[in-house]
C-alpha cells in the first residue's frame, strides 16, 4: 500500500543547473504543487546539520505542519567505506555521528524515515572486510537510534549491496528492525535486470522508493585508424515519468503485492531533457502526480 506521495527538495537545490529554492521555499512549493510530504536533502544548499539548530528546526516543523504535509523522510549522504587510505583517522566513528545527527534531525522535524547509503567499493581493503564493517555500524546505528522511533532506510545507489539480492542478504544480516530498505528501481533497471521481480524480492523489506524516469542515449569515440565510431556506455537522461525505459508499474505492483507500506518519492537529481528552469521543475513534478494517480 502506498501511504503518500512526497517531492525530493534535491530536484530545487539547483545542484545540476536547475532553478533553486530554499528548503522553506521549496516546502510551500511541494504543498502547492499537491504532495502529500517532502523528503529533505540533509546537507548544503538545503537541510544541513550545521545551519538548522533547535530554533530553525522548530520553526520548519511548524511550517511542514502547517503546509500539511504529513509524510517527510531526512535524504542523508554518508559513505561507510570512504578514507579506508588512512586506518588512523576514526571514519566509522564520524560517519556514524553523522547518521545519529541524521536521525536527531528527523525527530525534531517530525520524521520517521532517514535514507543513507552503504559505501563506495574502496580499493584500499578487500570485499568481505568492507561488508563487515558497513553490517557492524548499520547495527550500532540502528541501536543507538531505537528510542526516537526512526527507522534507516538503505538506498540502493552505492557500490556496496547495490545488487537487490545482496541487499536483502545486508538488511538480513544487520538483522535490526528498524534498519530497512528503500528500494528504487533505477539501479536494477540500469543492471538489466527484472525490476517487478526485484521488487517482489525485496517488498517486504521497503519502506520508502525513490522514483524518477529515464532515456538512454547512445554514445561513441571516433577511431581515426579505423575511420569508424567505438561505442562507449550510454548517457542516462531524465524525462518526464512514462516517457522512459524503467517498468514503473511493474515494480510497484511487484512491491505492493509482497507488502510494502511505505512513501513514494520524486526527485529530479540530473539534467533534464527539457532544462531547468522553474517552469520545467513543475511540470515534470505535476506529470509524476499524474502518473502515480493514473
Amino acid at each position: 500500500m502506498i501511504q503518500g506521495y512526497l517531492l525530493h527538495s534535491v530536484s530545487y537545490a539547483g545542484l545540476w543547473g536547475q532553478a533553486f529554492l530554499s528548503v522553506e521555499d521549496f516546502v510551500k512549493k511541494a504543498a502547492k504543487l499537491g504532495f502529500g510530504g517532502v523528503m529533505l536533502m540533509a546537507k548544503r544548499p538545503h537541510l544541513s546539520i550545521l545551519d538548522y539548530g533547535p530554533k530553525e528546526r522548530a520553526n520548519l516543523r511548524r511550517l511542514i505542519e502547517k503546509s500539511k504535509l504529513n509524510h517527510v523522510v531526512i535524504a542523508g549522504y554518508n559513505n561507510l567505506t570512504a578514507d579506508l587510505e588512512h586506518g588512523e583517522v576514526p571514519h566509522r566513528e564520524i560517519q556514524t555521528h553523522y547518521i545519529l545527527e541524521l536521525s536527531r534531525l528527523a525527530y525534531d522535524l517530525g520524521a520517521t524515515k532517514v535514507r543513507i547509503f552503504t559505501g563506495y567499493d574502496n580499493p584500499a581493503s578487500d570485499y568481505s572486510r568492507q561488508w563487515r564493517l558497513i553490517v557492524e555500524t548499520l547495527r550500532e546505528c540502528a541501536r543507538r537510534i531505537g528510542d526516537l522511533g526512526v527507522t534507516l532506510g538503505i538506498q540502493n545507489h552505492h557500490d556496496m549491496a547495490v545488487g537487490y539480492e545482496t541487499m536483502h542478504d545486508l538488511i538480513r544480516t544487520v538483522n535490526e528492525p528498524n534498519c530497512q530498505a528503500m528500494f528504487d528501481a533505477w539501479a536494477p533497471a540500469l543492471q538489466g535486470e527484472d525490476v517487478e521481480k526485484a521488487a517482489r524480492h525485496m517488498g517486504a523489506l521497503t519502506v520508502h522508493t525513490t522514483i524518477a524516469d529515464y532515456q538512454t542515449r547512445p554514445r561513441f569515440r571516433y577511431d581515426a585508424g579505423l575511420v569508424n565510431y567505438e561505442p562507449r556506455t550510454p548517457f542516462v537522461q531524465a524525462v518526464p515519468m512514462g516517457e522512459g525505459f524503467i517498468d514503473y508499474r511493474g515494480f510497484l505492483r511487484g512491491l505492493v503485492a509482497t507488502g510494502f507500506k511505505g512513501t513514494v518519492a520524486y526527485e529530479m537529481c540530473s539534467p533534464l531533457a527539457d532544462g531547468g528552469g522553474i517552469a520545467t521543475l513543475d511540470q515534470y513534478a505535476r506529470r509524476f502526480l499524474e502518473y502515480m494517480k493514473g
